[in-house]
């Protein structure tokens, strides 16, 4: 049952991911979807608005007819009891239909106020006393700040226990992002040196080319820290700085991600502007096309302080990483639309190979998570000719060029994940609740300061000048995407 059918997530993301997998036949003959929103409509006018969804997304047609033929729709009023004990009565028809034996998963593609009242009303009017299983998908965000996040778990939780509460981070279902843990645990090259002896520093980037655009009623609330720090780039830190849990079962990879996050530097509110930076972008130029600043955009404040840009450094205290910074950095309308992470290790004690010309390139991993997926290892080799000269070499490994037709959408993995029943790559309560804590101090430092310098940087940069100056006072910089691109393979 999808909750929000109607909304503009389950046209782009939902259906077409549902339709993969039915074509794949990962989903089994037997099934049933129901689309539930408040606008009046048909059976055949849905089925009609999710066959435009998947011609509109993926152009391809095959057995599209047999697909939208499992879909039905039932208008519903979120507060109104009489709405869910009709949907009650569809489910068990459907249940009884294609012999579905009372499994339900319930997805939230709604705006976060509605999630408590819902489940409240599928506890309250039978949806959930079913002889299968029952799972509760949800949407980020999950709160506000932590005080909002924990009575809305609490909420959440009378009706759904935490392991049937399956909280989306469509950045967890991408490729590349499963694939740290295989990098990781699975290359004997990179896991003894994947320490504070061996990496002077990781970044990690996910920039836009796009604005707020229509957003801008829900970004002035949110803001880049709460849309993109305290989930999607947390859990990258958490992935990239767990310990090799014990088996690779959910309860085990998410409990080392829970002690990663408690290991987290806490910051004093004195301390937040030494290791984070904000920026709000201005007018300027996109691959040649003139934009607006984010001030001048629809719903948002004329004299708006909400940040569409955020860098940050992060301390791990912990054995592995004392002393070795995750710098982290996000934003709107940046240079080139692209999320990498680049880890770099700690040069050799002595450059042999030193001359006044050129020193020695650091060593690089970078791990390319979109548009390209891929690998990248910087290392340094002889350079071609009579003289003993390094010259940087590197070895790709690019994903979408091997079979990136084939390449799942991070909807289509997340949900047949839920299907099949692994939670792990949906977000624990814990997780929650510790980013929630972290990034608080810093929203709340923001909200108090007077900021008179926004906007701070030009659409089509790489954000304001603050955010390399976090990096100068360690002696680093953020490598540039013009360096760090994936070759031809």
């Amino acid at each position: 049952m999808i909750f929000g059918a109607t909304g503009d997530l389950a046209k782009r993301k939902l259906f077409p991911s549902l339709y993969h997998l039915f074509r794949k036949g990962k989903i089994a003959k037997n099934f049933a979807v129901v689309g539930v929103a408040r606008r009046e409509l048909s059976n055949e006018e849905f089925q009609a608005h999710v066959k435009d969804s998947v011609l509109t997304s993926i152009g391809k047609d095959e057995n599209i007819e047999e697909f939208v033929s499992h879909f039905y729709y039932k208008s519903n009023d979120v507060s109104d009891s009489d709405s869910y004990i009709e949907l009650n009565q569809l489910a068990v028809q459907l249940d009884e239909k294609y012999e579905l034996g009372g499994n339900r998963i319930f997805y939230l593609a709604m705006a976060p106020e509605f999630f408590g009242t819902i489940t409240d009303h599928l506890k309250q009017d039978g949806l959930t006393d079913t002889q299968g299983f029952k799972r509760l998908v949800i949407e980020k965000p999950f709160g506000h700040d932590l005080e909002s996040a924990e009575v809305l778990n609490n909420q959440i939780r009378a009706s759904f226990s935490e392991k049937e509460i399956y909280r989306i981070d469509h950045y967890l279902g991408k490729e590349m992002v499963q694939n740290i843990e295989v990098i990781r645990f699975a290359n004997a090259l990179f896991e003894p040196l994947w320490n504070n002896r061996y990496i002077s520093n990781i970044q990690i980037t996910s920039s836009e080319e796009l604005g707020v655009e229509e957003r801008g009623r829900y970004y002035e609330k949110s803001g880049a820290l709460r849309d993109m720090v305290q989930n999607h780039m947390m859990q990258m830190v958490a992935l990239l700085a767990m310990e090799p849990p014990i088996r690779l079962t959910t309860d085990e990879i998410r409990s080392e991600k829970v002690k990663v996050l408690r290991a987290l530097r806490p910051l004093k509110d004195e301390e937040v502007k030494d290791y984070f930076v904000r920026g709000q972008y201005d007018a300027g130029s996109i691959n040649g096309t003139e934009v607006q600043g984010y001030r001048e955009g629809s719903n948002v404040d004329p004299e708006s302080n909400t940040e569409t840009f955020v860098a940050g450094k992060l301390m791990i205290d912990n054995f592995r990483w004392a002393g070795t910074p995750f710098y982290i950095r996000t934003g709107k309308r940046m240079e080139a639309k692209s999320t990498k992470i680049v880890i770099q290790f700690k040069d050799i004690p002595m450059n042999l190979y030193y001359n006044t010309d050129k020193q020695l390139s650091p060593n690089l991993l970078v791990i390319h998570i979109q548009p390209e997926e891929g690998i990248t290892l910087h290392l340094n080799a002889k350079k071609t000719g009579q003289n003993i000269e390094t010259t940087p070499v590197k070895l790709n490994f690019v994903n979408n060029g091997v079979d990136g037709m084939n390449t799942p959408e991070a909807y289509e993995k997340l949900l047949h994940d839920c299907m099949r029943g692994d939670a792990t790559n949906f977000t624990h309560w814990d997780e929650v609740k510790l980013s929630w804590a972290f990034t608080d101090t810093i929203s709340n430092v923001w909200e108090n300061t007077t900021e008179e310098e926004f906007p701070n940087y030009q659409a089509g940069s790489m954000g304001p000048l603050a955010a390399d100056k976090l990096l100068a006072q360690d002696g680093f910089f953020w490598w540039p995407f013009s360096a760090l691109e994936v070759d031809e393979c």
